[in-house]
């Protein structure tokens, strides 16, 4: 059996420096978190955005920073546009990319005898057909690098059933599946795959929904850690799985929760 080369002893294995990103979705909430993240630790990120002054204010915010970040418009729902993107990057790395991270996610949260085949459409579309689609067409430009990094955004829906609606429960546990598919089928081209599935964190999307004293208690209650995540912390942990030091981590399902999932039932004994 060949040896496979690997980053132990490598003194740049806490690094990015000279490594390309392409972080979909990355002018707000979870997504410009990892795009900073990315930024800090020496790699050269690309994002998009369906929306252009949105986008246009976020690449001001980096460049101010010193971040080396690009940006350009796309609804990654349209084939098409994701053609281009690619097509984008590609031109922009020289056919060489090191780190795709799916970040894009929908929902709309409706009790599944109230979800129509549109509904069903347009959030698997969206979150698993586009990750999908843009992993394929990646894969020619992580190949090269000869090192690439895949790294899903999935959600805690899809590993224990939470109230946000059957369908993006089913998109996100599809998101898990794929990870260990990508995995397995890719590991040949130097290609790891990995998934990341937040709990309830701190974003415009989210605190529309914990904006309702209710459903925050209940997340609250039953988070052995007692809290609300920030994006950060979900973003750390991206970051670290696309460095040298985590070399031997594929096909791996990581929650950021706060322990969320695993609670059976916390019991104080002080």
């Amino acid at each position: 059996m060949a040896e496979t080369k690997t980053n132990i002893g490598n003194s740049n294995r806490w690094s990015l420096q000279g490594m390309t990103a392409l972080v979909t979705g990355g002018s707000k909430g979870i997504g410009y978190a990892i795009v900073e993240e990315l930024a800090q630790l020496g790699a050269t990120v690309h994002t998009c955005s369906r929306n252009q002054t949105q986008l246009n204010e976020s690449l001001h915010e980096w460049a101010t920073k010193g971040y080396k970040v690009t940006g350009s418009v796309c609804d990654v729902a349209s084939r098409a546009e994701r053609e281009k993107l690619i097509a984008t990057i590609s031109s922009e790395f020289n056919g060489r990319l090191n780190i795709l991270v799916n970040n894009v996610g929908t929902n709309r949260p409706k009790a599944t005898l109230n979800s129509t085949e549109e509904d069903f459409s347009f959030v698997m579309n969206t979150n698993v057909e586009s990750a999908y689609h843009i992993s394929q067409l990646s894969h020619p430009l992580l190949k090269a690098s000869g090192a690439g990094n895949i790294i899903f955004i999935s959600s805690i829906a899809g590993v224990v059933s939470i109230s946000v609606g059957s369908i993006y429960g089913a998109t996100k546990g599809a998101i898990i599946q794929l990870t260990k598919s990508l995995a397995c089928e890719w590991a040949k081209d130097n290609i790891r795959t990995n998934c990341v599935a937040p709990g309830p964190i701190k974003t415009d999307l989210a605190d529309e929904v914990l904006k309702d004293e209710n459903i925050l208690n209940g997340f609250v209650s039953r988070t052995p850690l007692g809290r609300i995540g920030e994006i950060e912390e979900v973003s750390s942990l991206v970051a670290f799985l696309c460095l040298p030091a985590a070399s031997f981590i594929t096909g791996q399902t990581i929650s950021v929760d706060g322990g969320l999932t695993v609670n059976g039932l916390c019991v104080d004994y002080a």
